[in-house]
């Protein structure tokens, strides 16, 4: 019988992990929004290449994550906030309450089951936009449950901290950009890494910022740059982006500009908070705004304050942000979803555009998702867009499942599971 070394087993384990296709963030296993899996379906109904849906016991707009066999989700549950785990066959397998107090957020928008769960193959962690946060294991068992405004105060947040945890090695980062104003202390911006077996914190970075007003919140969500070699979080909000040491907590990198606070030609945005997150590539970070505002391509070697630098400037397109959506970059290509819709195409390294069409005219809330030489694009009636990847504009389908729906797509194992506001949908 041949033995298989330690090294070699590692190896096999982390090649079995890596192809599995797992989906263990909102934006994939880099959190970039891009799967490598293939043979998916481009067109679909609510009949049609539908291999089970699952009615969820109330809405939100949190991306299920999936490891496996397994897929999770959170909901609510009247006035609870819960986590459902459920089996790739479309089978609940467990609920768990994390706390109560849902709260319905402008309207139709979604409400405090917002944030998306995060998974690294033997437990789950989940963040409600209450600061309430638990983590448990596969079979459902809590393994801890803290409520983060005991330690940072409450989170002031006017549509909740929708903010989703961003786990790498042993560690969770939370992006706590909340504006409290119980206290000066307790209003300082804060981004944390939190021990994933133990829900402690490791370290807690204050988060400085000139923001004022309602840009003091932000309803982005933290991501992680890693291109082999450097390694680090990049945070959004409060009129600034950021690169974080994920050790440490010290700050790399901060670009400001994005709100034109020191332009005297131009008035201060006191509205322009923002929610569409940062998207990276190697060598290359894509910083969205709000509200048709700049978009900024910058090096991803950048180091200390670069506003205004443009040496550590790739590009800047002044209008056609996303404002909820976030962008998303392959081979060589930036595309921008906007909230009517409209996806704009443009090259990587220059910025020079290469179309910008209209897909659906409808309110876009989801990230688009790339797969298979394919984007996906969610609207919130439920319509999902597909697009031929590329510098040509091809609409090749459009599929409708006639529900409300906010969250971007996870894509796993050859299937795309969609979270409507009513069920959980599973695609192949």
């Amino acid at each position: 019988m041949k033995i298989v070394s330690p090294a070699a087993l590692l190896v096999l384990v982390t090649c079995s992990l890596t192809f599995a296709g797992n989906w263990p963030h909102w934006r994939g296993t880099n959190t970039d929004g891009i799967s490598d899996e293939s043979k998916l379906p481009t067109k679909w109904s609510a009949t049609e290449h539908v291999a089970w849906k699952l009615k969820l016991p109330g809405p939100a707009g949190a991306s299920p994550v999936v490891w496996e066999d397994k897929v999770f989700v959170s909901a609510v549950d009247g006035n609870d906030l819960i986590l459902i785990a459920v089996s790739t066959d479309g089978k609940e397998l467990w609920r768990q309450k994390i706390s109560s107090g849902n709260q319905a957020i402008r309207g139709d928008e979604g409400n405090f089951a917002s944030p998306s769960p995060v998974t690294d193959g033997s437990h789950v962690w989940c963040m409600m936009a209450n600061g309430d946060i638990a983590c448990f294991d596969f079979e459902g068992k809590e393994i801890w449950n803290r409520k983060l405004s005991e330690t940072f105060g409450p989170f002031m947040n006017p549509f909740g901290m929708v903010s989703s945890p961003v786990l790498y090695g042993k560690a969770l980062y939370l992006q706590l950009i909340h504006g409290n104003i119980r206290t000066p202390a307790a209003d300082e911006a804060r981004i944390v890494a939190v021990d994933k077996e133990s829900g402690k914190d490791i370290w807690t970075h204050i988060r400085k910022s000139d923001a004022h007003t309602e840009n003091k919140h932000s309803y982005a969500s933290p991501m992680l740059y890693d291109d082999g070699q450097r390694k680090f979080l990049i945070t959004h909000g409060a009129d600034y982006a950021t690169g974080i040491d994920l050790a440490t907590g010290e700050e790399i990198w901060r670009l400001g500009g994005l709100n034109p606070q020191n332009d005297p030609q131009k008035r201060y945005h006191t509205t322009l908070r923002f929610v569409s997150s940062p998207a990276a590539a190697k060598g290359i970070i894509v910083v969205p705004t709000a509200k048709n505002g700049p978009v900024f391509a910058i090096k991803a070697d950048a180091k200390g304050d670069i506003t205004g630098d443009e040496k550590a400037l790739l590009w800047k397109r002044e209008t056609n942000t996303p404002d909820v959506p976030c962008p998303l970059i392959r081979d060589g290509l930036v595309y921008l979803c906007r909230e009517n819709g409209n996806l704009v195409c443009m090259d990587a390294a220059t910025g020079e555009e290469y179309y910008q069409e209209r897909t659906h005219a409808m309110r876009h809330r989801a990230s688009p998702v790339f797969a298979d030489g394919n984007i996906y694009l969610s609207a919130r009636d439920g319509k999902v867009s597909v697009v031929k990847a590329g510098k040509k504009f091809e609409l090749l389908a459009q599929n409708d499942l006639g529900e409300s729906l906010s969250a971007s797509p996870a894509i796993s194992n050859g299937t795309i599971y969609l979270r409507t506001f009513d069920h959980l949908w599973a695609i192949r």
